[in-house]
Formats: C-alpha cells, structure tokens, sequence
C-alpha cells in the first residue's frame, strides 16, 4: 500500500510550547492506522494537524504526495478528509434526516447529494429507519452511527476517527467497531485515535504507539498488540 497520509518530522504545539517532536507518520491508503498512547502524548494534536486547526512549527504533512501544509480546514475539507470529532457534533433538536443532509453542506449538485443519501441509507439503515425522529431521542451509540453517516456524505478519501468508544456500553461499542471494519472494507482509509488499545490495534492494519508527542512503537496492529513493552507503558499490565 501507497501513503495517502504523511506527517514528515513534525514539530507543533500550542502557546505553552511544542507537542510534537520532530513526529514521522504515514497513513498506509486502503488501510486502517490507529494511533494509541498515554494522555498528553500527542493523539489529539496529530488530528488537528491533520485538519487545518493548528500549523506545524517545523516539517510538514503531505495528502496524495502534495503539501497541505497551511491550508485552512475547509480547503482540507474539500480534498476530502472528514472527521468525526470525539465529543457529540450533532444538532440535537433536528431530525436524523436532517442532520446527515447537513454533512453534504458544500455540495453543490443536488443529484449527487440525494444519491449519497440513498447510499449512506444502505449502508447505515437506522438513517431512513429513524428519519424523522429528533437525534437527541437516539442512543449514544445510534448518535454515533449518525455522525459516520453524515461524515460519509463528502466521501472521504480520509476518515478520521477521533476516540469513537468514548462513552460506549460494550455491546455498542462491538456495534460501533464492526462499522469501522465495514467501512475499510468497503474501501475507506481510516486514521483512528483510540483510547481503547486493544479495540484500536486489534482492528488496525498499522499501529503507532505515541509517548511524549514521539513515535514510541509502530507496525501491524496485531504486532503492536502483541508486543509486551504496551501494556507495560500503558495499560499497567499485558494486554
């Protein structure tokens, strides 16, 4: 596989000082890359990198093998790297229905967005199902479902998935995950932060451990998985 995404010796931070050091990554196309690591370690700031929010100080990051670095979020947008934000992006006093449309906001063709529609359908039923229901009337999890459809509208070159077990039950999280393996088989590159290691990597096609705003470990996620030093550095015990 080809490198959709390339993050080269990165340097980035906030006013306090520099997250990142001098970070390598790539994001393997067709793949599923998770990043994992302890809190404060740079996971966050990998992904508003990624979306325009912050610049980097030094190196830069590469889409296609093209420089996006400096490009605000919705030029980044429009090349077509979607994220779905860890806290809840929903509106929720608007219908299901609505919401999703929402995702097809800078579409111009209204073809095309009713066609993306009748896809994001088939691929998540509970769109048409629950379609005029209000989405603060879902579950964490249905919500959730919700925003993967609405991000799907823009089809995605990238997808970009910011801790979707965040406040999970577990049933609804093996629902959640599945999604997430469906639409790599389907044919989506995915850049997953996940706090849930195991959940993470298992899924994972490459796996990144971060550890102070550094590279600590990489490799197939099940490699990374089975490699003793994580659960020593992050989980307190073997994973």
């Amino acid at each position: 596989m080809s490198a959709l995404l390339e993050l080269d010796g990165v340097t980035a931070g906030y006013g306090g000082g520099d997250v990142l050091h001098e970070l390598t990554l790539s994001v393997d196309e067709g793949g599923i890359t998770c990043v994992v690591g302890p809190n404060g370690a740079g996971k966050s700031t990998i992904l508003r990198l990624v979306s325009g929010l912050i610049k980097p100080r030094l190196g830069g990051v590469r889409f296609h093998g093209e420089s996006i670095t400096g490009l605000t979020p919705r030029q980044i947008l429009q090349l077509g790297i979607v994220q779905v934000p860890q806290e809840r992006s929903l509106f929720p006093t608007m219908t299901v229905w609505e919401n999703v449309r929402m995702g097809a906001y800078t579409l111009s063709d209204r073809a095309l967005m009713e066609r993306r529609m009748r896809t994001v359908c088939e691929t998540f039923p509970i769109v048409a199902e629950r379609r005029h229901e209000r989405v603060a009337a879902l579950s964490g999890g249905q919500q959730k479902i919700v925003e993967f459809a609405r991000a799907l509208m823009l089809d995605p070159k990238l997808l970009v998935l910011d801790e979707p077990s965040m406040g999970l039950d577990p049933k609804t999280h093996t629902v959640v995950f599945d999604l997430i393996r469906d639409m790599n088989r389907a044919g989506r590159t995915i850049l997953l932060v996940e706090q849930n290691a195991r959940s993470g990597l298992g899924l994972a096609s490459h796996g990144v451990v971060l550890e102070s705003g550094r590279v600590r470990l990489e490799g197939t996620g099940a490699g990374v998985l089975g490699n003793g030093e994580i659960g020593r550095l992050f989980l307190g015990a073997p994973v």
